[in-house]
């Protein structure tokens, strides 16, 4: 018996060498080759009919798990409800949102689910969905830019004691956005994210190395910002006392480097899946079992925390610009999936456009350009998977927004508050986003507020039409 014999019965990669072994102790034991052919035709048949031991169980387990992964990457049929899910807020959400989250909770590796009242229609998942899996990972359930984050920085200095236009100057100066926005050679700064043994694991983690280092410390377009604001602490936490600070917020991703890791990722899921339903196909998951899983589960984490270090750059260069250290800092990612346990079992949860509540965790919720976010610490509610939102969410989409809102009034509202916005397009403006005290009302169950940050100055990309 040799390895010619087991591969024409069809075994492949591991279970070539398990077969053969078994095929070689049973000749050991007298048995004739046709006999051990037959047994091991009986075995691909049927391999749960040997699990239970002898010479055949190793083999049997292997292939078991061969057929499992087959009949995921070939898609199966999806469930013909919905699982039962928590949805906070249902009447700020879109039907749009509702109808995308069903799909998802119809998915075969689905296992529970939660819809925030920020929710609104994305891509596969809505924005403001939270999905756990087992064993699986949907690179569009993370979303395109992986690892999307917020951080805050607390600065020892009074909030009226940095002028409008000097907050200007630093923003323009120490900032950029924009798609495609890198910084020239001279002016790149480093990071220990750069220097990662990980960029050298996939031959498209190594391509995007170079993407990543010069853009590393900007932001994207959209709604990403950085801006200064007034931090309200009514009582003494995060290591201060009560008042008011100076404080930066921004929100920031991975940038391109992110997006290519994503758009890879959900073409190669959408590949193994072929025959998953239509509704569905933004949806494509990779098994954990799988190559192409912990592929993808290496560079989504990998965006994440590069995301993160964007942000730690350009809170550090605008801290040195004051002149100052900072008191205190929060972050978090709202693009992301996590091991987590859920009903005793550890699951895959994703949150695209989603806060992580733990009970105890910080997490920040911005409101609008023009309209307070908030640090919050989350209460753990089991049935929203420990989640909160991840800010206000859209009201109107960006094409609506620029059709139906006007500039003047928009104006107005930024007046009102005292803002001072450089670049930002309408379809960024205030209106086209929920009102964040009914976003916070209807999930007080999932946070308890901790401060209040009210924008001041605030830095985004130019829009199509520029407010």
């Amino acid at each position: 018996m040799n390895g010619k014999h087991i591969t024409k019965l069809g075994f492949e990669r591991k279970a070539i060498g398990l077969a053969l072994a078994a095929a070689t102790a049973r000749e050991g034991a007298g048995v004739e080759r046709g006999e051990i052919l037959d047994e091991l035709r009986a075995v691909q048949k049927n391999p749960a009919a040997y699990l239970a031991g002898g010479v055949y169980a190793e083999l049997a387990a292997e292939l078991g798990a061969q057929n499992a992964l087959n009949d995921s990457r070939q898609g199966v049929a999806l469930r013909p409800a919905p699982l039962p899910y928590g949805v906070w807020g249902a009447d700020l959400i879109e039907p749009g949102a509702r109808a995308q989250m069903d799909v998802a909770m119809r998915l075969p590796v689905t296992r529970a689910g939660a819809l925030m009242p920020d929710a609104h229609v994305g891509y596969g998942l809505p924005i403001g969905g939270v999905l756990a899996t087992d064993n699986a990972v949907i690179p569009y359930g993370v979303g395109v830019d992986i690892g999307c984050s917020m951080r805050l920085s607390v600065f020892p200095v009074r909030p009226d004691a940095l002028k409008v236009e000097e907050a200007r100057r630093l923003l323009l100066r120490h900032t950029r956005f924009g798609a495609g926005v890198a910084f020239e050679k001279r002016e790149r700064e480093d990071h220990a994210v750069l220097h990662e043994a990980t960029w050298d694991s996939q031959p498209l983690l190594g391509h995007l190395r170079d993407k990543a280092a010069a853009q590393i410390g900007s932001s994207g377009s959209g709604n990403h910002f950085a801006e200064f604001g007034t931090l309200t602490l009514s009582s003494a936490d995060l290591g201060l006392e009560a008042g008011t600070y100076l404080a930066l917020l921004s929100h920031s991703g991975s940038r391109g480097f992110g997006a290519q890791v994503a758009g890879h990722f959900t073409g190669l899921a959408e590949r193994l899946h072929p025959n998953l339903d239509p509704a569905a196909k933004k949806l494509a998951w990779l098994s954990l079992d799988a190559e192409e899983g912990q592929a993808y589960w290496q560079a989504m984490n990998l965006a994440g925390r590069y995301a993160l270090a964007n942000h730690e750059l350009i809170h550090a260069r605008l801290a040195r610009a004051l002149g100052v250290n900072v008191l205190a800092s929060v972050h978090n990612s709202h693009n992301l999936a996590w091991k987590q346990q859920v009903g005793g079992q550890q699951l895959i949860v994703h949150r695209k456009g989603a806060t992580p509540a733990a009970r105890g965790q910080l997490g920040l919720i911005p409101g609008s350009m023009a309209d307070p976010g908030f640090v919050v610490r989350g209460r753990g509610h089991a049935d929203a998977l420990a989640s909160a939102s991840h800010g206000a969410g859209r009201q109107l989409g960006r094409k609506a927004a620029a059709n139906t809102l006007v500039k003047k009034e928009v104006t107005a509202y930024l007046k009102q508050r005292g803002v001072t916005l450089i670049g930002g397009g309408i379809d960024e403006a205030p209106q086209a986003y929920k009102r964040i005290g009914d976003v916070l009302e209807r999930q007080n169950d999932l946070v308890d507020v901790v401060a209040q940050f009210m924008p001041r100055v605030v830095r985004m990309d130019s829009g199509s039409q520029d407010i």
